[in-house]
């Protein structure tokens, strides 16, 4: 059986797709992985997928990837692939409450991505109710938030993460993802930034995947 990740987040242009991708990439390389892109018809990792299965001398693993329009297509593409990878990412569209709801149903680890900014963390206060509401069935579930597209020359991200953690009631992992050319630059080629020329992104994507690990032993 699989162990599931889901990327949520109500408010668009939060970064699903980009940890989504990076993620899946690189756990890919190291076990059975499947993808779920239920952001369609935007569809963001399917087509990031698509550029990465045209460059099979770079890619060997076999990434497995799904599409799903509805709650219901999810929940199939996600018993298939239960049968045949160890993790399994879920990206979710932006304001679908209900896709959104099953994939918290199906979900271990429930990755909420957030820019560090008062507006953002506002804006999450619906998605909070939604993550509750999927813990009464599933009390398992371990929520957390990642910051996203932190500037380094702020402490912003510091100041917020106490803020989430007493408004929202959410804690946050300590992988911080900076904003960096290197991710819009990677996903726009089907490649993770484990293959970009940029150092800095690589040892954040290999923290968070580090943490991740440690919370659902895959």
């Amino acid at each position: 059986m699989a162990k599931f990740i889901a990327l949520v987040q109500l408010k668009g242009g939060s970064g699903r797709s980009t940890l989504a991708t990076n993620i899946a990439g690189y756990f890919a390389s190291k076990m059975p992985t499947g993808l779920i892109d239920a952001d369609m018809p935007q569809g963001t990792s399917a087509s990031w997928a698509s550029l990465r299965q045209g460059q099979p001398d770079l890619f060997k693993d076999g990434l497995l990837v799904r599409t799903a329009t509805t709650h219901a297509e999810l929940i199939e593409a996600a018993k298939e692939l239960d049968q045949q990878c160890k993790l399994v990412i879920i990206d979710t569209p932006p304001r679908t409450q209900e896709i959104t709801r099953a994939a918290l149903m199906i979900a271990d680890l429930a990755l909420v991505p957030i820019g560090a900014s008062a507006s953002e963390l506002w804006a999450c206060s619906d998605l909070i109710e939604v993550i509750n509401e999927a813990k009464l069935s599933s009390p398992e579930l371990d929520a957390q938030l990642v910051w996203t597209r932190i500037r380094a020359v702020t402490n912003t991200a510091k100041e917020l993460t106490a803020l989430a953690g007493k408004e929202l009631g959410l804690p946050a992992l300590k992988t911080k993802i900076s904003y960096r050319v290197a991710y819009v630059e990677a996903i726009g080629r089907g490649l993770t930034v484990m293959q970009w020329h940029d150092k800095q992104a690589q040892e954040e994507i290999t923290a968070l995947t580090k943490e991740i690990i440690k919370r659902i032993k895959p």
